[in-house]
């Protein structure tokens, strides 16, 4: 039988779902092990036992001068400026989508531009956030915004367009407006592929967000991570990059389940 047809069962497929993270694991156990045979001292490559250690100290102990844990409060400071800068960026990106994949009007006048601003790389802009904006949460969130609002105007609009043109004719026929169409025939088509797009995106969201508050923050997972960075303190860098991880990967899958929940017609929501 061919590779290509060998489908694996429940065991084998569990087994190789976790066999890249044991592998990983292992390295960097054996990396670190090593490391420490030659300096004791060494700070780059912390034992496992060290980061849990660490993990269990930020996660339950309170800072002496606020009173307050700061590994939850930075948590909350991050994902409170994700999902402003993603709901921005979705609501965006399917009003513009819509517009741009059903009126050809619009298509002519914004699609080349949207096409320019995508372009642009988004860090490159940050210091003009600062300027214009300031350095409190309204650059953070525009930073997030203004990353991926392009790309998902692009994705759905293309999505919009590529809809089968006997849908569109068959509503005219029917009677329908304009407006009617978009809400009735192309919104209900194109919502799965919204929260697909969101879903690809967000890597692209972490990355902003942690680089707007590496620069300018007073909390949140990015600012602590830059903070820290000078002690050499990669026992506790490591620990938030794990929970950044974490974190990401449960905002996917719900955003994966929520696919399949709303619209089960749309397949499995992806990887």
């Amino acid at each position: 039988m061919r590779l290509i047809n060998r489908r694996p069962g429940r065991a084998l497929a569990g087994f190789l779902l976790i066999l890249p993270f044991v592998l990983v694991l292992v390295a960097y156990a054996l990396g670190s092990e090593a490391r420490r045979a030659v300096n004791p001292a060494d700070k780059l490559l912390p034992a496992p036992t060290q980061i849990v250690e660490t993990a269990q100290r930020l996660l339950t102990q309170p800072d002496k001068r606020s009173g307050d844990i700061l590994f939850w409060k930075d948590t909350g400071a991050s994902l409170r400026r994700l999902a402003l800068g993603v709901g921005i960026s979705a609501t965006l990106g399917l009003g513009f989508g819509l517009l741009i994949g059903l009126l050809p009007l619009m298509r002519a006048g914004l699609a080349p531009f949207v096409s320019v601003l995508s372009m642009i790389p988004p860090l490159a802009v940050l210091p003009i956030l600062f300027i214009v904006l300031g350095l409190g949460e309204v650059s953070k969130v525009a930073l997030i915004a203004i990353g991926i609002t392009p790309f998902l105007i692009r994705d759905l609009s293309q999505r919009v367009a590529e809809l089968p043109a006997e849908q569109i004719v068959k509503a005219q026929t029917l009677g329908a407006t304009s407006l009617a169409i978009g809400l009735r025939v192309a919104l209900p088509q194109i919502m799965p592929r919204l929260l697909q797009a969101v879903r690809l995106s967000l890597g692209s969201a972490w990355l902003f967000l942690i680089a707007a508050e590496a620069i300018a923050a007073e909390n949140g997972l990015g600012y602590r991570i830059f903070l820290v960075r000078r002690y050499l303190a990669m026992d506790v860098i490591l620990t938030y990059v794990i929970w950044i991880t974490l974190l990401a990967f449960v905002i996917d899958w719900l955003l994966k389940r929520l696919t399949q929940r709303l619209y089960p017609w749309a397949g499995e929501g992806g990887l």
